[in-house]
């Protein structure tokens, strides 16, 4: 999480050369491997050096960023559709968009997983983010009687990223296909 080591809030330029180095480094992490020299992320993202390395001490430290990052955006996705869609279509959206998610940024994720300890703050923090957001989708759902009371968050989850590299080679049809047998067998 951003800010500085005192605990006060970032000053607002800070924040944008923060935010700037985040996406900059999703975007060659993605492109070209965890091993793009630092150098070239703080280049592309328009910081020198010095404002990278002290946001990012590491490359771990940058790792853990992209990811929570990458988690935030996706979880956040939940609780959008929790308020814009009834319960059983918010449900399906966010399943939809977790699968794609996994197969889009299936290297990325590699990538960072690789790099973060699953014991470490940030991998708790990531998980804990993902199973608040599907466990708001999936009460929401069980209370309005639309999917099974045995189903956990958790559960959901497991199915979307199991779903997402089953399907990471197949076509959309195919991907459609997995994704309704899955809702299908959530159903109350």
């Amino acid at each position: 999480m951003p800010g500085g080591d005192s605990g006060r809030p970032m000053r607002a330029d800070a924040r944008r050369n923060y935010e700037r180095i985040v996406a900059t480094a999703k975007d060659l992490f993605t492109a070209h491997g965890a091993d793009v020299p630092l150098d070239d992320i703080a280049k592309k993202a328009g910081v020198g050096a010095g404002t990278l390395y002290r946001h990012f001490p590491t490359r771990e430290k940058l790792f853990e960023a992209v990811y929570r990052d990458e988690i935030a955006v996706l979880a956040d996705r939940a609780f959008v559709l929790h308020d814009e869609l009834p319960p059983w279509e918010a449900l399906q959206a966010w399943l939809t968009e977790q699968v794609t998610w996994v197969v889009e940024r299936h290297k990325l994720a590699t990538i960072l997983k690789e790099s973060i300890d699953s014991g470490s703050e940030t991998f708790q923090y990531c998980q804990k983010r993902l199973r608040e957001a599907t466990g708001v989708l999936v009460e929401t759902a069980q209370d309005a009687g639309l999917i099974r009371p045995d189903v956990v968050g958790a559960d959901v989850l497991r199915l979307g990223h199991g779903a997402g590299m089953a399907v990471r080679n197949c076509s959309p049809e195919d991907g459609k296909r997995v994704l309704t047998v899955i809702l299908d067998g959530l159903r109350a």
